[in-house]
């Protein structure tokens, strides 16, 4: 930061040199970039500019006179509220200014991360970490469990997709983006995290301990059910689509005719690999997704690569979706309802079709920012609407068993009928 352009109107901050008066002009300027985004708007001449941002706004940013009372306010009373508590240093609050600047932005998926926070997130992205088995993300103001990984951690121990996560380990989530909870359900393998969570209907929470281990994804299973045959697809990685047309050959062989995609909880994955699904359902040239901006750029535009396994052969397909489906879950339901080819059943999908680009800073922190979103060929917008099925197909709120004891898949069993009775 560039001190000479306020040098003016802060002469006397460092008068008398106070390292406690240092800080709090620092502080005083972290908390404008919290605020700033209410003054771009009628700005008077006895305001001092300080840059004027071409993507934020058409205005100037300006420092309006309040500063200087709450820097007053703030030299003059403040104390630390513990004894132990230490004053940030001039690089955190640095670090604070930026966050804030960003913070403005007001999208969820729009972050920044200090070095330390960067090697942290870079880990989860290799996968150099313990965890629960969880995706999560943000929807209307809340961080939320998008769905469970299949036999993981946070599945056997109750967690359920559209649970709010009200806090980790007694720290409230209240003011933190998804991937800040993540940092603090991640720990060391066979180290314990406590979860306090809302689940879906109830009115208190609950407080869930769970045990961290490594988390292996499952890609898919199948199975056959009467006169259809299921897949139940559960990520999307690299090497989704050969394991995806091992099932469909599967499928070829088993004669049936009758086909259900299950991607129920599918958090999502690679986009190549939900193109290359797509793919093995639709001729060449059909279109799977659109990526669109805000700069007026053309937009980008993902084709079928026309692998067309079937062949105009008769296919009844059915693709099962809920509240978990997500990302590239949604950008294949979506292009195969779009194109015609097949019956989208059960419930709203989760809802999160954009686009972030991870850009590494000259100091080793990193920015994300959202840069694109994704729309169906149809040209639904993901993020703020969802797929919506076809044909509705609900969850049991009570758990039914059969004669054997095993529990009763309700949503699947009508998604099966529904299927069965494809025309």
């Amino acid at each position: 930061m560039k001190k000479p352009i306020l040098k003016n109107p802060f002469k006397n901050a460092f008068k008398n040199g106070s390292e406690r008066v240092k800080y709090v002009y620092v502080a005083i300027i972290a908390i404008f970039f919290f605020i700033f985004g209410y003054i771009f708007a009628n700005i008077s001449p006895s305001r001092i500019t300080l840059f004027s941002p071409a993507s934020a706004s058409s205005g100037t940013i300006a420092i309006p006179p309040i500063l200087l009372e709450v820097q007053n306010i703030l030299d003059q009373n403040f104390i630390s509220w513990k004894a132990s508590s230490t004053l940030p240093t001039a690089q955190e609050l640095s670090y604070g200014i930026i966050k804030g600047y960003v913070e403005s932005y007001k999208d969820p998926y729009t972050e920044f991360f200090t070095p330390q926070e960067s090697k942290q997130f870079e880990g989860n992205i290799k996968g150099s970490f313990g965890g629960i088995g969880a995706y999560i993300g943000y929807k209307e103001g809340y961080t939320v469990i998008i769905s469970t990984i299949k036999n993981s951690p946070a599945e056997k121990a109750g967690i359920k997709g559209g649970d709010i996560i009200v806090a980790v380990d007694a720290t409230s989530t209240r003011g933190m983006s998804s991937d800040e909870v993540v940092s603090y359900v991640r720990g060391d393998i066979g180290t314990s995290v406590t979860l306090e969570v809302l689940h879906k209907n109830e009115s208190k929470t609950s407080k869930i301990k769970i045990t961290r281990a490594k988390v292996d994804i499952p890609i898919l299973d199948t199975e056959i059910r009467g006169d259809v045959f299921v897949i139940h697809f559960y990520s999307f990685t690299e090497d989704s689509a050969s394991r995806f047309q091992d099932a469909l050959k599967k499928f070829a062989d088993s004669g049936k005719t009758k086909l259900l995609l299950d991607l129920r909880g599918n958090g999502g994955g690679y986009l190549g690999s939900a193109i290359n699904i797509a793919s093995f359902f639709l001729s060449k040239d059909k279109l799977i997704v659109s990526e669109k901006n805000s700069k007026n750029e053309e937009d980008k535009k993902d084709y079928s690569l026309g692998y067309d396994f079937f062949d105009h052969k008769i296919l009844k397909l059915g693709v099962l979706i809920d509240g978990g489906s997500a990302s590239a879950s949604e950008i294949l339901a979506g292009a195969l309802k779009d194109n015609g080819v097949a019956t989208v059943i059960g419930e709203k999908s989760f809802g999160k079709g954009s686009v972030q680009q991870l850009i590494k800073l000259s100091d080793g922190s990193d920015i994300k920012v959202t840069v694109a979103k994704w729309f169906t060929p149809n040209g639904v917008n993901i993020s703020e609407n969802g797929i919506l099925p076809d044909v509705i197909a609900t969850s049991s709120e009570v758990i039914k068993f059969d004669k054997a004891g095993k529990a009763i898949d309700v949503q699947l069993e009508k998604a099966i009928e529904i299927v069965n009775n494809l025309k």
